[in-house]
C-alpha cells in the first residue's frame, strides 16, 4: 500500500496528460521507479567521492593507494582503479568538483608523479618524493600500461578530448620508447609472469582504440608487433601458456587480441585472416575447458592439456565473452554467439547473491558490468532483473563516511553504479544535478519517454543526450564490445531527426541539439515527461 501511494504522488504531478496519450499509467510507474533506482546509484557514487576526498594528501591532493599502511600514491591501484571514477562521477554530480578538484589533481599527478617522460612512477606521501630512489622500469611500464587502459581510457570513451586523453597520449607516446615494444622481460621488481601478459593486454586494448581515435599508424603498427607475438609465433601463444587466466590480471590479452583483430577487419583483412587460425584456437579452447555447465568461466585454465588450474569463478566473466561477441560481429560465427547466451540465460536461476569475490563489492562490480555491457547487445529479460538485484547487494556495501571497503577497489563501484545509472536513463543526464533529481528513459512503442521530477527544491537545469560516442570520441567503424565502456542506449546521431514533445508542445528538434540539452525549469515536487520520436 506504501509502494502503491507513493507511485501515485510521483505520477500526479503531471500537468497534461493530453500530450503523453501513449504513456500509460504503467509506464509512467516503471519510469518512476528507475528513476529511483538511478538517483540512489548517483548519490552514492557522489558519497564515495566525498569520502575519498577526506584521505587526499594534504601536501600535493592525491589519494592514497588504500587506507591501511599504503600512505602512496601509484598509477596502477589509486590512478588506474579509483581516482578516474571520481572524475566520471563529478562529471555528471558535481561540475564544479569536476571543474576543480578532479582537474587539480590531475595537475598534480602530472607534477608530481612523472618521471620517465610522462610515465609515472609510485609517489611515497611520507618522502614527498618517489618510493623508489633509482627508477623500476618494470613497475613503471606496468603502472602506466594500467593507468591508460584502466583509468583513462573510459574517461576518454565517455569525455572524448580532454585533458585526460592527453595524459593518456602522452605517457603512451613516452612508453613505446621505455617498453621498446611488447613487453617482454624488462628489469625492476614488478613485471614477471601474468604481469607481462596483462600489461601487453592493456597495451592492445589502448592502442586499438588510439589508433582510431588520432590515425596514427604508429599506434597499429605497435598493436600488430604485440599480435605477431602471440599469435604468430607458437613459442608465444597463449595455446602454449601453463596458466590462461580467464579473469581479470590475465585475461586482458584475450580482450585485446580481440580488439586488435576487429581493427584489422577494417583496415587490413589479410592480416586479419593471418592472425584468425590462431585466434580461433584460443577461443575455442576456452569454451572447450574454461567454462562449468552454465556458461560461466573459470579463473585459470591450463589450455595445454585442458585442465582446470583454478576452478573458482571469474567475477569478470563477460570481459572475455565481449571478445567472443566481437568475433561474432565481425565473422557471423554463431557458436560464439550462443555461447554469450548460455552464460547470460544462467544468471537469474543459478547466481543471484553469489559470492563472486568472497564478499568484496569488487567481484559484484564486475560481474554486473559484464551483464550491463552485454545486456545492451543481448536483451534477455532475465539479465535485467538479475542486474536490479545484484546491484542492491553491491550498493548496500557502502559505508555510512562513504568509503566502501577502504582500498582502490572502490572505484569500481562508483564506475558500476554510474554505469548502471545510465543504463536506467538511457544515457541521458542532467547539468545542475542534486540528490532530488530523479530521471528516467524507457523506449516504448516508437518513442523514447523521459520522466524528470525535483524533489528538494526548484530546479533549473539542461537534459541532455548521449551521442554515438563510439563514433565520435574514439572514430570507431562500430561499437564493437570492449571492457570499461558505457554502452550506448539511446545515443542519437548528429544529423538525425526527431519529434519532441514538452509541455504539450511538439517539435522538430536535431540530434545535435539533444546532445547540448533540452533546457527544463521544475517547481519543487514538479514533474515533466519528454517524448522524443525519430522523424521518418
Amino acid at each position: 500500500m506504501k509502494l502503491y501511494f507513493f507511485l501515485f504522488s510521483f505520477i500526479v504531478g503531471i500537468i497534461d496528460f493530453s500530450y503523453a496519450k501513449n504513456v500509460s499509467d504503467a509506464l509512467l510507474a516503471e519510469l518512476c521507479f528507475k528513476a529511483q533506482q538511478a538517483n540512489e546509484a548517483l548519490s552514492r557514487s557522489q558519497h564515495f567521492v566525498n569520502g575519498w576526498l577526506q584521505h587526499c594528501d594534504t601536501v600535493t591532493g592525491l589519494i592514497p593507494r588504500n587506507l591501511w599502511g599504503d600512505y602512496y600514491w601509484n598509477a596502477q591501484d589509486a590512478a588506474a582503479d579509483n581516482y578516474p571514477f571520481m572524475v566520471l562521477t563529478t562529471f555528471f554530480t558535481n561540475h564544479e568538483m569536476f571543474e576543480g578538484e578532479m582537474k587539480n589533481m590531475l595537475d598534480a599527478e602530472i607534477k608530481y608523479t612523472s618521471r620517465i617522460g610522462a610515465c609515472p612512477s609510485t609517489y611515497d606521501f611520507k618522502k614527498q618524493s618517489f618510493k623508489d630512489s633509482i627508477p623500476d622500469i618494470g613497475n613503471i611500464i606496468f603502472g602506466s600500461a594500467e593507468y591508460m587502459k584502466d583509468g583513462l581510457l573510459p574517461l576518454t570513451e565517455w569525455l572524448g578530448k580532454s585533458p585526460w586523453s592527453d595524459r593518456m597520449l602522452s605517457i603512451l607516446d613516452d612508453l613505446y620508447e621505455l617498453s621498446e615494444g611488447v613487453i617482454t622481460k624488462i628489469e625492476g621488481s614488478y613485471l614477471g609472469g601474468m604481469q607481462e601478459v596483462e600489461a601487453n593486454g592493456d597495451l592492445l586494448q589502448v592502442l586499438s582504440r588510439m589508433y582510431w581515435m588520432t590515425g596514427k599508424k604508429q599506434y597499429l603498427d605497435w598493436a600488430v608487433e604485440i599480435g605477431d607475438f602471440y599469435l604468430l609465433t607458437e613459442e608465444n601463444s597463449p595455446m602454449n601458456f601453463p596458466k590462461l587466466r580467464l579473469r581479470d590480471h590475465g585475461g586482458e590479452i584475450v580482450l585485446g587480441l580481440c580488439e586488435l583483430y576487429a581493427t584489422l577487419h577494417f583496415v587490413d583483412p589479410v592480416k586479419k585472416d593471418e592472425y584468425k587460425p590462431a585466434l580461433y584456437s584460443i577461443m575455442n579452447r576456452i569454451l572447450e575447458c574454461g567454462t562449468n555447465e552454465h556458461g560461466m568461466l573459470y579463473n585459470e585454465i591450463n589450455p595445454q592439456d585442458c585442465s582446470i588450474v583454478d576452478s573458482e569463478l571469474a567475477d569478470t566473466w563477460g570481459y572475455i565473452y565481449d571478445g567472443f561477441y566481437t568475433i561474432y560481429m565481425l565473422d557471423k560465427h554463431e557458436p560464439y554467439r550462443d555461447a554469450v547466451v548460455k552464460a547470460m540465460s544462467s544468471l537469474k536461476t543459478y547466481y543471484r547473491n553469489y559470492d563472486w569475490e568472497h564478499g568484496s563489492h569488487d567481484g559484484y562490480a564486475d560481474a554486473i558490468e559484464s551483464a550491463i555491457n552485454l545486456y545492451n547487445r543481448i536483451p534477455i529479460s532475465s539479465v535485467a532483473e538479475w542486474i536490479d538485484s545484484e546491484i542492491q547487494v553491491m550498493l548496500k556495501k557502502q559505508k555510512k563516511d562513504g568509503i566502501i571497503e577502504g582500498w582502490h577497489g572502490d572505484g569500481n563501484y562508483a564506475r558500476t553504479a554510474v554505469m548502471y545509472a545510465l543504463w536506467k536513463s538511457l544515457g541521458a543526464y542532467v547539468t545542475n544535478w542534486n540528490e532530488g533529481i530523479l530521471m528516467a528513459g524507457q523506449s516504448f512503442d516508437g518513442y523514447y519517454v523521459f520522466l524528470i521530477k525535483s524533489d528538494l527544491k526548484d530546479w533549473s537545469g539542461r537534459l541532455c543526450f548521449d551521442k554515438p560516442r563510439h563514433k565520435m570520441n574514439l572514430n570507431l567503424p562500430i561499437d564493437w564490445t570492449r571492457i570499461n565502456q558505457f554502452p550506448e542506449w539511446f545515443a542519437p546521431e548528429e544529423d538525425e531527426m526527431f519529434e519532441m514533445t514538452l509541455n504539450g508542445i511538439s517539435k522538430e528538434i536535431s540530434g545535435k541539439t539533444l546532445h547540448k540539452g533540452i533546457n527544463i525549469s521544475l517547481k519543487k515536487g514538479e514533474q515533466k515527461v519528454l517524448l522524443i520520436k525519430r522523424v521518418k
